[in-house]
């Protein structure tokens, strides 16, 4: 019987694993909430299969993996696992790209509605004491969707969720991604950006659903950030690398852009010193009243799309360790 190691302990039980995996494999969980580097070494000695969802996977660490053959990234994302070294080893990695979709793409859009409508905003002065009058406030925050240009930078499953909900609102939608194919626009009655200067040259609101790989950390740098158009919005559900968080706080605190979404930081979870923006949020500095919300990498989470996590997450495995192949293997040179 194979042996399939969960270090984090997230569900309650197996039943649903042993169910899957139909007594060809066995679970053990646990062992490594706070890192791989708590797991016993008898532990790691046993496991053919590893599940990873908040834990890195560095290369220094095989060495105590000896009979691994298959690691299972429980998510989307797959830059915490260190891939050259995996397939020096002969290691299948996959991921689950087929769950939490729909979530962050609503995640995505009430960041961005809730800073374009002013929500956050008139939130946060109507609760001072004393309260702001009882009326709108002007700002460039709140402007007429239907007169936005509506930005993404990535049109994979989440992109694309993205570009018909911010369409379905009104927003004018165009997209920057080298990766697709020509066409793709013309199904989804969108537009399609040449350059990634020509989108952010024509965005107001931007919205990030790229992966983290070489080419995209820290895509957007200030110089990228000031092409956007003055007064616009950038709402990052991606990852924390991919913009440049010191310079999105010069350029929300000189004015040249209105307002931030982000589910996601450079560091997670933040740890001191932590940016200077999330310190300004955290003090509520009143040049920051209503224009960023930030919310703890949370955008994936519905019960739902949790239970989703688990049985996707055990049946890629039981495809990829018992079966050998499996539909959601990550290619070593796939970006």
């Amino acid at each position: 019987m194979l042996t399939v190691l969960e270090p984090e302990g997230l569900y309650p039980d197996t039943a649903l694993e042993d169910e899957i995996f139909a007594g060809r494999a066995r679970l053990i969980r646990g062992g490594g909430q706070g890192g791989l580097d708590g797991l016993p070494d008898e532990l790691c000695a046993q496991a053919e299969g590893l599940f990873i969802f908040r834990n890195w996977l560095h290369g220094r660490d095989l060495a105590r993996f000896p009979k691994l053959k298959a690691v299972v990234r429980m998510g989307v994302g797959y830059d915490r696992l260190d891939r050259p070294a995996l397939a020096e080893r002969g290691v299948m990695v996959c991921n689950v790209p087929d769950y939490g979709t729909a979530e962050v793409a609503d995640h995505a859009m009430a960041l961005a509605l809730a800073l374009r409508r002013g929500i956050t905003l008139h939130h946060d002065l109507q609760r001072r004491d004393p309260p702001a009058p009882w009326q709108q406030v002007e700002t460039p925050l709140v402007q007429r969707l239907e007169e936005q240009d509506f930005g993404i930078i990535g049109l994979g499953r989440i992109g694309t969720a993205v570009a018909l909900r911010a369409r379905a609102f009104g927003f004018r939608v165009r997209f920057f991604d080298p990766y697709l194919p020509n066409g793709v626009e013309r199904a989804l009655g969108i537009a399609r950006a040449r350059s990634l200067e020509d989108l952010l040259e024509g965005t107001d609101t931007l919205s990030l659903h790229a992966p983290l790989t070489q080419a995209t950390r820290g895509l957007l740098d200030e110089a990228a950030l000031r092409r956007l158009r003055p007064g616009a919005v950038v709402v990052n559900t991606a990852r924390g690398p991919i913009l440049d968080i010191a310079a999105l706080e010069r350029c929300l605190r000189d004015g040249h852009l209105a307002g931030a979404g982000l589910d996601v930081l450079p560091v997670e979870p933040p740890v001191e010193p932590v940016p200077a923006l999330l310190a300004a949020y955290r003090r509520g500095e009143s040049w920051l009243a209503g224009r960023l919300i930030v919310t703890p990498h949370s955008a994936f989470h519905t019960p739902q799309a949790y239970a989703d996590i688990r049985r996707k997450s055990a049946e890629t495995m039981q495809e990829a360790l018992i079966n050998g192949a499996s539909r959601n293997e990550i290619r070593p040179n796939q970006e």
